[in-house]
């Protein structure tokens, strides 16, 4: 099977358990968008810190470098339908008594962070467990339209949608975002639970394995597949890269532009037209030129968005970028994610994403940390100019996985053709 392709099966069915998985995913996120909003918000009314404020922030990014690797060790060794469904109980249960205690008046910023922080350690196992069951629900060869479907739907409902539910929840009573979110969850989970799929066949542990041994195994073949390093360090400086840029949007765009609160709102409602356009296109760009092609081509658009936004002082300049940077980092997202999953062996799927999501997840907040340097030293624009670096290397570690047509993992395990090409 090339890098383009080949097979009747292009589109999953919405009927059964992917579209049930769909709604279950928008839902969820639907209500991630509700809670992620009013947090900082609600930050804020507690403190006047920007240190207490943005430690909220960062115990979103520390679980995954603790826990990524535990949760997608887990996540091989479980049923993952009723492993996700657990989880979002968990997680709306958790959400709830939150509401409750903002709604009694017994919200803290210790509380906030200790929510963040355990929500985000419970995504660690079902981000995972989601990767590993989509290819049990549609053929391979859909699976490149099926995450198109998904990440979509999870863009247009939490990039879109949920933002002007917040300042009515809130005129209501600062507790109904999370008592909102809370129901999402529990929605979601019952969904999932909904779902007939068959426990994972799997063989046998070998005697003596270990979390810690399947962990490590994750890691290795990452790093053996030459397609899948490439795009790990590639996802990596990318990361870096828009840490750098989104940490420091809203400098760039009330002080270098001179623009309002009004330019910034604009920006991200762009990128966020951008991603839901990028949905669309995704699946094609990879029908046409090949996944790892595709991630090729996005990387070189984005990065010539990032000089663009870099060196016009203009907000007509800005919003065009922001808009090719939500498109492309759509089509990236999608075709990304689909050859993690076509690439690896059935058995393995969690611990191969969560390795993957490890390392590159390490870069976001790097970038903060150096966006915040560059512009205090070098100017404003400085961010965007070194994302569009940034970027431009992604690239140019892409370039071994796109020389030639990609192939693809077969799903059984163990068999000559299941071996990673290198």
């Amino acid at each position: 099977m090339t890098g383009v392709e080949t097979g009747q099966k292009r589109a999953p069915a919405w009927r059964g358990g992917f579209g049930r998985l769909w709604s279950a995913a928008v839902i969820s996120r639907f209500g991630d968008a509700l809670r992620t909003t009013a947090l900082p918000l609600l930050a804020v009314r507690l403190t006047d810190e920007p240190l207490a404020v943005a430690s909220v922030t960062a115990c979103a990014y520390l679980p995954w470098l603790l826990f990524g690797l535990l949760g997608g060790a887990v996540a091989d060794r479980v049923d993952q339908r009723r492993a996700m469904w657990a989880v979002d109980t968990v997680r709306g249960l958790l959400v709830a008594a939150f509401a409750l205690a903002v709604g009694l008046g017994h919200a803290s910023v210790p509380l906030l962070i200790a929510l963040a922080f355990l929500l985000t350690t419970l995504q660690t196992l079902f981000d995972n467990a989601a990767t590993a069951l989509l290819p049990s629900l549609v053929p391979r060869s859909a699976l490149g339209g099926a995450n198109a479907r998904l990440l979509t739907g999870q863009q247009l409902a939490g990039g879109l949608l949920a933002g002007p539910f917040v300042p009515v929840l809130l005129g209501i009573g600062a507790f109904m975002p999370f008592a909102a979110d809370a129901g999402t969850y529990l929605l979601a989970a019952a969904l999932v639970a909904s779902l007939r799929t068959r426990p994972p066949e799997r063989e046998p542990r070998p005697s003596g394995s270990t979390l810690r041994k399947e962990m490590g195994d994750g890691l290795r073949h990452l790093w053996q597949d030459r397609v899948l390093r490439a795009i790990c360090s590639a996802t990596l400086l990318c990361n870096i890269g828009m840490g750098a840029l989104i940490a420091t949007l809203v400098l760039h765009v009330t002080r270098w532009l001179h623009a309002d609160t009004t330019g910034y709102a604009a920006a991200m409602t762009a990128y966020a037209l951008g991603s839901l356009a990028g949905g669309l296109l995704a699946q094609r760009v990879a029908l046409r030129v090949g996944r790892a092609r595709a991630l090729l081509l996005g990387g070189t658009v984005q990065t010539a968005a990032l000089v663009l936004m870099g060196t016009v002082r203009h907000l007509g300049a800005l919003l065009a970028g922001m808009l090719l940077l939500g498109i492309m980092n759509m089509v990236w997202n999608v075709n990304q994610v689909t050859l993690i999953q076509q690439r690896s062996p059935e058995s393995m799927v969690g611990r191969i994403s969560s390795a993957f999501r490890t390392a590159s997840t390490s870069g976001a907040p790097t970038g903060a940390l150096l966006g915040g340097a560059a512009a205090d030293v070098l100017g404003l624009n400085a961010p965007a100019l070194l994302a569009a670096a940034l970027f431009g290397l992604a690239v140019a570690a892409l370039i071994p996985a796109g020389r030639a047509d990609v192939p693809v993992v077969a799903p059984q395990d163990g068999s000559a053709s299941a071996r990673v090409t290198r």
